[in-house]
């Protein structure tokens, strides 16, 4: 859990700091320096996908966890959990001006929203998420370095990201704590039984997605890339699956 911790340390100074020179940078600047980011996510993304042996393995992968996660809905569940924290524990600015209208609560609470997802699948959709908990959760030493790595580029990103989204940001801490700690605990217990090929093709297909945010970050399409998220979990089944049937799917 060090790595863990490390990381929601480093995001919450980011963050704060984003917060603090957000206020002192036009909206030019703000623009400019999340297109970057999403520059960076995906050229990251596309050095991730590479890592597949079979492109069959992530297609399979993002076309099942796609249908299952529409099916779920998981995007709007974490809108929902992101509105409920808005509203919870982020106090609405008083406003002096009485003919403020309902359209712009709800572009404050669609901020908060974007924020939250945003961050959380920049900060948790992985490979180093992914192996570095693992890792870390099993005592490896490498862990925490992957993860010490993650802390560092988590916290650049975490001050462009909070400059142009704001608070919402900061509640990404719950999903690093809960991701990241929760596979820490697995990897304690049970990390030893994946194989290569099977973080390989997670890592692939992690890329892809990491790709798709980018399209949200750069503004060029808005796909519901939390509702891939099962598309993480498949990519390493379907590669069990076929080493129990005894299928080659490395040429």
């Amino acid at each position: 859990m060090g790595g863990t911790i490390l990381n929601m340390i480093t995001v919450a100074i980011g963050v704060t700091v984003g917060l603090f020179v957000g206020n002192r940078l036009s909206e030019k600047i703000q623009e400019s320096v999340v297109t970057g980011l999403g520059l960076v996510t995906f050229f990251v993304g596309v050095s991730n996908a590479s890592a597949t042996g079979n492109v069959i393995i992530p297609l399979l992968s993002i076309a099942i966890g796609a249908i299952v996660g529409e099916l779920i809905n998981i995007e709007r569940y974490l809108e929902n959990f992101a509105g409920w924290l808005q509203t919870r524990f982020v106090r609405q600015q008083d406003s002096a001006d009485s003919s403020e209208t309902d359209t712009n609560d709800m572009s404050e609470r669609m901020r908060f929203i974007n924020g939250f997802i945003t961050a959380s699948l920049v900060f948790c959709v992985g490979p180093l998420t992914f192996v570095g908990s693992l890792q870390d959760g099993m005592g490896l030493a490498i862990g925490f370095q992957q993860l010490a790595i993650k802390s560092v580029l988590d916290m650049f990103a975490g001050m462009a990201f909070a400059a142009s989204l704001g608070i919402g940001v900061m509640f990404s801490l719950i999903t690093i704590l809960v991701l990241q700690g929760g596979l820490a605990l697995v990897g304690s217990v049970a990390g030893q039984v994946m194989s290569e090929p099977m973080i390989n093709e997670m890592t692939a297909v992690g890329g892809l997605m990491l790709m798709g945010l980018a399209l949200v970050l750069l503004d060029i399409k808005r796909p519901r890339m939390a509702n891939y998220l099962p598309a993480l979990v498949i990519a390493p089944l379907l590669v069990a699956l076929a080493a129990a049937l005894g299928i080659n799917i490395y040429p």
